[in-house]
């Protein structure tokens, strides 16, 4: 009798959540992309406000570089760290937390007296920033059908390509025209949003995940594909930040209006947009010769940003140029690192996928700490220099992937 209660309160449970998931699918992939809008948002705002938090704090340009890589290390550190220890905690009750954990982390962004208080604001939202990357993806996938979960996963990302392409702008347009602290504070507002649509449409009885197995970094250490394919990951997208972390500063030198620079950025926004629908399409199929060909490309690009950076109308057009291939490559890095998982370490696909988070943001750290040093050091006009050495080493390293996979 006992044994017949608990099968029909599972079937009620069941059935319950069958009914919550037909009525909003749509709905809570649409919760989930607000939060991943605020999270896009505050990981690249302090490019656009970094004139601005340099002279509150009168910091250098350097220093001032700390609040994108410091970011970059926090995620880094975060997403795999955080997605083994909370990998028991039920789905929802640990996206709740972390939306949370990021409006606090934007607030004392927001409030800091201090440049160190700012970067341990930094630091905290850069934790939730990773947990919800690996967090959020497993429930798009989770609430559609098996055949919808790639679209769903990627309606949720639109939420991060629509703040590269307004979210940002916006922020910059805030910080200039009343202070780069309301940026902040607007950012919290927009998680908050996220948070109260996460309460309200995302399923209370969310699958859990597999349990993560211990030794899951020996095991991809262990394996060189995977092992290289997360090496290149973090230099091949990396090599855009020497650059791109200096932006702002470097469309004022050129001498364009504040209000010509929001534009600016809103274009190259676009640009990144349509380089990552580029790169998902072509990367489908062999992954690794399109990422040797957009590596390839760098090259020469970051070289022409030596003799045209300064210029005015051409410079502008090698920083779209710069967008566009910047983040084309982010589809194939993903799918080839997911692929080699897959195939090397299959039981570690999960915490993969969370060390290439990790990889990601190694290359934004790594980029924009040694843009910064070059910067500072000898020219802004010389950190392509450093962009273009590291798109040479991810196509070198490319290179000798496809030859280990291959054979």
């Amino acid at each position: 009798m006992l044994g017949q209660v608990k099968d029909i309160r599972r079937i009620q449970m069941d059935t319950m959540i069958k009914q919550e998931r037909k009525i909003s699918p749509t709905l809570t992939l649409l919760a989930l992309a607000v939060s991943a809008f605020a999270i896009g948002s505050t990981e690249f705002i302090s490019v656009g406000v970094m004139p601005l938090i340099m002279q509150t704090f009168h910091v250098s340009l350097a220093t001032a570089g700390l609040t994108v890589s410091v970011y970059a290390a926090g995620v880094m550190i975060g997403a795999p760290i955080f997605t083994s220890l909370t990998s028991r905690v039920p789905r929802k009750v640990l996206l709740l937390s972390i939306m949370i954990t990021f409006i606090i982390g934007n607030l004392i962004t927001a409030v800091a007296p201090i440049f160190s208080i700012l970067l341990v604001g930094r630091v905290v939202a850069a934790f939730a920033h990773g947990l919800f990357m690996s967090v959020a993806t497993v429930i798009a996938a989770s609430v559609v059908d098996p055949m919808r979960r790639a679209s769903a996963i990627a309606t949720m990302f639109t939420g991060l390509t629509v703040a590269t392409v307004t979210g940002v702008p916006l922020g910059t347009f805030i910080g200039q025209h009343a202070s780069w602290r309301i940026s902040f504070i607007v950012i919290a507002l927009i998680g908050l949003v996220g948070l109260i649509s996460n309460i309200i449409l995302v399923p209370k009885e969310l699958p859990m995940p597999a349990k993560i197995k211990r030794g899951s970094l020996m095991r991809m250490i262990k394996a060189p594909v995977v092992l290289l394919s997360l090496i290149v990951t973090a230099v091949g997208y990396g090599s855009s930040f020497p650059v791109y972390s200096y932006m702002t500063t470097i469309i004022s030198d050129q001498g364009w209006s504040d209000s010509a620079s929001v534009i600016i950025l809103i274009i190259y926004g676009l640009a990144v947009a349509i380089g990552n629908t580029i790169g998902g399409r072509v990367a489908n199929e062999k992954p690794l010769k399109v990422l040797m060909m957009m590596f390839g490309s760098m090259i020469p690009m970051m070289l022409l940003m030596l003799i045209g950076l300064q210029a005015q109308i051409f410079g502008l057009i090698l920083i779209i140029v710069m967008g566009l291939l910047a983040f084309m490559n982010v589809p194939g890095l993903q799918l080839f690192t997911m692929q080699a998982a897959e195939k090397y370490t299959p039981n570690d696909v999960q915490m993969a996928s969370a060390f290439n988070i990790a990889a990601f943001n190694l290359g934004i750290m790594v980029g924009s700490y040694v843009g910064g040093i070059v910067a500072d050091g000898v020219s802004l006009y010389l950190t392509p220099v450093a962009g273009a050495i590291m798109a040479t080493v991810a196509l070198g390293l490319t290179w000798l992937l496809n030859r280990l996979h291959t054979d």
